[in-house]
C-alpha cells in the first residue's frame, strides 16, 4: 500500500481538535533529557519518483520468485497464487478489517471466516474448525496442550520427522504448561513405530506426527492411529503442505483427533516466511476446548442468514482459569487468501495442482539420482520433497546454483548432523521441466 502523506493544514486541524498548539505538545510528559535534541543524520528528501527508482534497486539484490527458480520447500511453499487473490484482499473491508465484536457490523468478515472453517473440515474430513491459528507451529503447540488438558495427562510425544522449528515451539509451551515431550527416533525417513510404542504408556497425553513429514515421506498413519489409540492417547497429525490432500487420504479418515498446519500453499505468498497461517480441526467432542475462536452461521428475528462468533474461549473474552488459550487475533486476512484461493480452484482443481507437484517431483529425483554421486536418501514413499545424498557439501552446490539464478534444495545439516551431505529439493506447479532440466545440468557441471 502507497503512504499518503497528511498536510499541513490535516496536521493543523487534528492538533486543534485535541487542543494543541504544536507536535511537540504530544510528546509534553517525556522528560527532557531523554527527548532528542538534535536531527536526526537522514539522508535529504525524495520525490516520489526517486525514492521508487531507489527502492527497486535495493530489492533487485534480492533473490525472489520472478527471477529464480526455487526448488527450496521445508514449510514455506512456492504455489501460483491467481491474481483474483490479492484483489479481494486488498479490497477495504477485508484489508481494515480486526476481530469483528460486533456481527451486524461484521457480516463479510464473519462469512469469510466461516466459509474458511468449512473448507478446512472438509479437506481434513473433520468435524469442526476454528478461525485460523497464528501459524501451524503455534496451531501444532495449542493442539497439544488442548490434548494435555482433555486427557489430564503430562506426556506428549513426537516424532523426529516433525519439522525441527515447530518441535521447538512445541517445547517453549510445553515447558510453560509443565508438559513432558518425548522424542521418537526416525527409521528410513519415517517415523520409527517401535520407538514410539515402546514410549507409548497412560502417562501420554498425545502423538504427534506430520504427514508428508518434514523429509517429504508419507507416515503409515493408519497403522500408527490403533497403537495411539489402544493406548488411549489422542492422535494430532500435522499437514505443512496442504496441497498434499489434493491427493493424499485426509487425516479423519485414518482416525486423526486433531489435524492441524499450515495454510499458506493456499493463496499465500512465501514473503520470507510470514506472516502465514494455521489451521486447527478437530472431532466435535473437542469442541469447547479448541482454542481461538469459532465463527458460526443463524437467523436472525426475520429468518435471514447471519453470522456470528459463536465461540470465543479466550482470556479477552471470559475469565482466565476458563479461557482455553490465550490466542490474541487470527490470521483473517491470510485465511480470507486461503478461502478465495480454494473456492476459485476447486476440487479437481487442488487435485490436479497436486498431482503436477508429485509427478514432476518424481521426475526430478529420478533426473537427479541419474547423476554420478547423487542417491536418494530414503525409499519411502514421498509427495513433491525428497532428500538426496550429494557427492560434495550441499552448501557448494547451493552456491553454484545461486550463479545460475536457482535456489536450490534444503541443506538438511542445519537440523539433522547425521544428515549432513543432504539436501531436501521441493517441486511445485511452478517448477517447469525447462528449469527441472536446468537444475539437473547445474548439479552435473559441479560435479563434472
Amino acid at each position: 500500500m502507497n503512504f499518503v502523506l497528511n498536510t499541513q493544514e490535516e496536521k493543523k486541524q487534528m492538533l486543534s481538535f485535541l487542543g494543541m498548539n504544536s507536535i511537540n505538545d504530544l510528546f509534553e510528559d517525556i522528560n527532557e533529557d531523554i527527548k532528542q535534541k538534535e536531527l536526526l543524520k537522514l539522508p535529504k528528501p525524495l520525490s516520489e519518483l526517486e525514492l521508487t527508482k531507489q527502492m527497486r534497486k535495493i530489492n533487485e539484490v534480492n533473490a525472489d520468485m520472478l527471477d529464480y527458480a526455487c526448488f527450496l520447500g521445508g514449510g514455506a511453499y512456492n504455489h501460483f497464487i491467481p491474481s483474483v487473490v490479492n484483489h479481494m484482499m486488498s479490497r477495504g473491508e477485508f484489508y481494515s478489517s480486526y476481530t469483528p465484536y460486533q456481527a451486524e457490523m461484521s457480516q463479510g468478515m464473519l462469512q469469510s471466516i466461516f466459509e474458511f472453517q468449512s473448507m478446512i473440515c472438509e479437506l481434513t474430513e473433520m468435524d469442526v474448525a476454528n478461525a485460523s491459528m497464528y501459524d501451524g507451529a503455534s496451531a501444532m503447540a495449542e493442539a497439544a496442550i488442548m490434548a494435555a488438558k482433555y486427557t489430564e495427562r503430562k506426556g506428549i510425544i513426537i516424532s523426529k520427522a516433525v519439522h525441527p522449528e515447530y518441535r521447538q515451539v512445541l517445547q517453549t509451551y510445553a515447558n510453560a504448561f509443565g508438559l513432558k515431550v518425548f522424542e521418537v527416533e526416525i527409521d528410513n525417513g519415517l517415523t520409527d513405530i517401535i520407538d514410539m510404542e515402546s514410549k507409548l504408556n497412560n502417562s501420554i497425553a498425545c502423538v504427534i506426527l506430520q504427514s508428508p513429514n518434514f523429509f517429504g515421506a508419507i507416515e503409515n498413519l493408519e497403522n500408527i492411529e490403533v497403537l495411539v489409540h489402544k493406548n488411549d492417547c489422542k492422535l494430532i497429525t500435522s499437514v505443512v503442505e496442504p496441497i498434499s490432500l489434493g491427493i493424499l487420504k485426509p487425516p479423519g479418515d485414518y482416525g486423526a483427533d486433531i489435524v492441524v498446519g499450515e495454510a499458506q500453499s493456499f493463496g499465500n505468498a512465501m514473503n520470507y516466511g510470514g506472516p502465514h497461517l494455521g489451521f486447527m480441526a478437530t472431532k466435535n467432542e473437542f469442541l469447547k476446548k479448541i482454542p481461538g475462536r469459532l465463527s458460526g452461521i443463524t437467523v436472525d428475528k426475520e429468518g435471514e442468514r447471519g453470522f456470528i462468533l459463536t465461540l470465543q474461549t479466550r482470556e479477552q473474552h471470559i475469565r482466565r482459569e476458563r479461557a482455553t488459550s490465550n490466542i490474541c487475533t487470527n490470521q483473517a486476512l491470510n485465511a480470507l487468501a486461503a478461502t478465495v484461493y480454494l473456492a476459485l480452484i476447486g476440487k479437481n482443481g487442488l487435485r490436479r495442482i497436486a498431482e503436477i507437484c508429485a509427478q514432476r517431483a518424481h521426475y526430478t529425483c529420478k533426473k537427479i539420482c541419474g547423476q554420478k554421486g547423487f542417491e536418494l536418501r530414503f525409499n519411502a514413499p514421498f509427495f513433491n520433497e525428497f532428500v538426496i545424498s550429494c557427492p560434495t557439501a550441499p552448501k557448494t552446490i547451493n552456491q553454484a546454483l545461486l550463479k545460475k539464478k536457482i535456489i536450490g534444495g534444503l541443506e538438511l545439516g542445519r537440523f539433522y548432523e547425521e544428515h549432513k551431505n543432504c539436501m531436501m529439493f521441493c517441486i511445485t506447479e511452478m517448477n517447469s521441466i525447462d528449469t527441472i532440466e536446468k537444475l539437473v545440468d547445474t548439479l552435473h557441471e559441479v560435479i563434472s
